[in-house]
């Protein structure tokens, strides 16, 4: 049974407002927007049974869950721990990060650019200095947090509040990232993510979602001031009746059914209020008609197809449900479920193929799209294979975390580039679906690729 658990950032701070870097550091408290803001994560998760929850002990964050705890009607307080404690800055903390850009010029590039590398040399009480590799650092507390709690609530749904670095090291050491994969991910205050743990502490995490936002009134993510490149919001195509019955379709030309076309069409209304600035789909009917269906709301936009966006081809298992291709392949589906990565589908693709055509489309839109006067926001519309090899490669992550992430028919993830073509993309939010159910959670059909 699967351990379910739901990461919140704290609401917004008193040092997030002025710049100040935070860290350990313990004067700032939340706004009464910070406030606000953790009341409306009480709201988006009433109704669902939390069965425990974990704070860190810094006022911003302990606040947050107190609010979430007392919306929600937890019948137990969230318990604090060192263990969820923002990442430890001891040379910057209550600093602006103006003030440390300018008197650390080099440790502050590496925060940017080559987190992994940052390092302090913090003086200690006899007069030495120790070095000290701060992300290094979060990654392996994050590790042990995720252990613990393993341990003690296997098959339970767990509510995490933490920080924005916390929180990244927290996903990452969950899907399978390092500690340089830092930057490739964000955490707006009380943005909410979600992560399926299949057993014990070991075995990699599926995300669920991450860090949505639409419960604050916001669809998507703000883009971050300073970013220069363009914003990808990358959709999965509607349901068909092929995902609705579990059965293969590959690149059989399936076209939606009258839910797929309304989950287009709430995905539409979903990012009505998003200026979009140009559009790119897989040719196939499927995510052409959702882009269609979605561009209703921005009807400027013209739309491209592409066919490097096709779904992966199946071969012979496409039009078969599972109990068949488990019956004519023995142990492919199974491998296909476990290793995907490994498994070459029978006069089909293997994922090595889907993604050097899936990874040259997307390139091709981002280089298309860079350079620009100001910065540009770009629909992708795609599927299921194509969409996770995507994340995974935006990520940092291979072939072989293709199930790592969930794709619903009609979520939207976001993908920021913060100086254009070449530099390292930023996962903004990833597989949101509340325009749909208006839960947390993802209910759409889990459906055949």
């Amino acid at each position: 049974m699967k351990t379910r658990v739901i990461v919140v950032r704290h609401g917004e701070s008193t040092f997030n407002v002025k710049r100040i870097i935070q860290g350990h550091h313990d004067e700032s408290l939340l706004t009464e927007k910070g406030e606000a803001q953790a009341r409306r994560v009480g709201q988006f998760l009433k109704g669902i049974t939390i069965d425990v929850a974990y704070c860190s002990p810094l006022k911003r964050a302990a606040r947050t869950a107190a609010l979430i705890a007392e919306t929600v009607g937890l019948s137990c307080a969230p318990e604090p721990t060192d263990l969820l404690k923002e990442i430890s800055l001891p040379l910057w903390e209550a600093k602006s990060f103006a003030d440390v850009e300018v008197e650390y010029p080099d440790e502050y590039r590496a925060w940017r650019h080559q987190p992994n590398d940052l390092k302090m040399a913090v003086p200690q009480a006899d007069g030495t200095t120790q070095m000290f590799y701060p992300v290094r650092a979060i990654w392996q507390q994050a590790a042990k947090f995720w252990q613990g709690l393993l341990d003690k609530h296997q098959g339970k749904t767990v509510l995490v509040v933490a920080h924005s670095a916390i929180n990244r090291a927290l996903v990452g050491t969950a899907i399978g990232l390092g500690p340089e994969s830092l930057n490739r991910m964000y955490q707006a205050n009380c943005g909410v993510s979600v992560l399926n743990f299949p057993g014990e502490w070991g075995e990699r995490a599926q995300l669920e979602s991450m860090n949505s936002t639409s419960h604050m009134g916001t669809p998507i993510p703000v883009l971050r001031s300073g970013f220069k490149g363009p914003r990808l919001l990358l959709v999965r195509h509607g349901e068909t009746e092929w995902n609705r019955e579990s059965r293969f379709q590959g690149q059989i030309d399936i076209p939606l059914n009258d839910n797929g076309r309304a989950q287009a069409a709430q995905a539409g209304e979903f990012l009505k209020v998003i200026p979009i600035d140009g559009a790119v789909s897989s040719s196939m009917m499927r995510p052409k008609e959702t882009a269609e269906i979605i561009l209703q709301q921005h009807p400027a936009v013209s739309l491209a197809v592409t066919e490097g966006l096709w779904e992966i081809s199946h071969g012979q298992w496409e039009g078969k449900f599972e109990h068949e291709i488990k019956a004519e392949f023995p142990g492919m589906l199974d491998a296909w479920q476990a290793q995907p990565e490994t498994v070459q589908m029978p006069d089909g693709e293997n994922l090595q193929d889907v993604w050097a055509r899936a990874v040259d489309a997307w390139e091709a839109i981002v280089t298309q799209y860079s350079h620009q006067k100001t910065p540009q926001t770009v629909l992708v519309v795609a599927h299921d294979a194509i969409n996770k090899s995507i994340l995974c490669y935006v990520t940092g992550l291979g072939p072989e975390a293709f199930w790592q992430f969930k794709q619903g028919n009609g979520a939207v993830s976001v993908i920021d580039y913060p100086d254009g073509e070449g530099s390292e993309p930023m996962l903004s939010a990833a597989n949101i679906t509340a325009h749909l159910s208006g839960s947390l959670f993802d209910t759409t059909a889990a459906g055949a690729l």
